[in-house]
């Protein structure tokens, strides 16, 4: 940052504004996402962000970088909108049949995906010194699903410390806390995330062949309405879930009855078409309209892989599918 940028900023020129902040924009975001869950609820705080730092220009001080000061202020506007609830309603389509008996009532009703379009224009940005949990992980589903469950204090500094690896003096000062605050809650939130991780394999490197060759596989079992062949590239311990509706099915027999459950709607997807969310694939699903012929988006899907296995699978409503690229209907 050279002082005769942000002198023109200070001064109002947007254009010196804009270079300031412009390289942080894709990695704050993705920061609000993992606060907020919520792909729409992060450009709304982004946005929001952006206006706060441009009318508090003059009261940045430059004792900190331009960069950590953006963070301060995108952490707290996030966790303002946690303790307000400002959040954004998100309506459930009914599921095509009645569903089995879930494993479960799910606690993550504002989870979205985030698509890899947008991870592509993150800058190389290396965690700091004390960060635990690696860059592929920590956008994961399973990985922002679990910091969901956190109170919102707990989440900020887990993110803070763990993710972004700020120091404890540094995060007790971004969030206007004692660093014993911040080292009182990091050690809840650690016991929360340590109890939702999963001890599967890892999953195979992204885009490789092996990550490939399974997508591959899972696609071809879900189009091809085999249910045992479908449940047959689960781990033992698979999740099943559908945000925002409520139901979770945990396992490869709970697994079998929801797929056959639903296998009338599921016999009538005839598309699978390949996007990629969270670091992980993910298919747009396509039915074929009775009358028009036309193939219609019915959702997303999201599977998440360990070694050669699935070991979850997400379904998201179709109001996501415009991040995507994906159009509602098909020709």
């Amino acid at each position: 940052m050279s002082a005769e940028l942000l002198n023109r900023a200070r001064a109002g020129d947007r254009d010196a504004f804009a270079a300031l902040v412009e390289p942080h924009r894709a990695e704050l975001q993705v920061h609000c996402y993992r606060m907020l869950g919520s792909l729409q609820d992060a450009e709304d705080a982004l946005q929001d962000v952006l206006l706060s730092a441009w009318a508090g220009l003059s009261g940045f001080e430059g004792r900190s970088s331009v960069r950590t000061w953006l963070y301060r202020i995108a952490t707290n506007r996030c966790l303002n909108m946690l303790r307000t609830s400002a959040r954004r309603p998100m309506a459930a389509t009914p599921l095509p049949a009645p569903p089995p008996e879930p494993s479960r009532l799910g606690d993550t009703p504002w989870l979205q995906p985030y698509p890899d379009l947008l991870l592509d224009g993150l800058p190389d940005q290396a965690p700091g010194p004390e960060a635990r949990y690696e860059s592929r992980e920590a956008i994961s589903l399973a990985f922002v699903t679990a910091v969901q469950l956190l109170p919102p204090n707990q989440r900020a500094v887990l993110l803070l410390r763990d993710v972004l690896g700020y120091r404890v003096r540094e995060a007790a000062d971004l969030l206007g806390l004692t660093e014993d605050a911040v080292a009182s809650a990091l050690k809840r939130a650690r016991a929360t995330m340590d109890a939702a991780r999963s001890a599967d394999r890892p999953p195979p490197p992204a885009g490789g062949p092996e990550e490939r060759a399974l997508a591959e596989r899972f696609a071809a079992a879900f189009t091809g309405h085999d249910v045992q062949a479908l449940v047959a590239l689960m781990t033992d311990d698979v999740w099943v879930r559908m945000p925002p509706l409520p139901f979770e099915y945990r396992g490869t027999e709970a697994a079998h009855r929801f797929f056959t459950a639903i296998g009338a709607h599921r016999q009538g997807i005839v598309r699978m078409e390949p996007v990629r969310a969270n670091g992980q694939p993910a298919w747009g699903q396509y039915v074929r309209d009775p009358v028009t012929g036309v193939l219609r988006f019915t959702g997303l899907l999201v599977a998440g892989l360990a070694g050669d296995r699935v070991c979850a699978i997400t379904h998201f409503e179709t109001t996501v599918g415009p991040y995507f690229g994906l159009p509602r209907t098909l020709a």
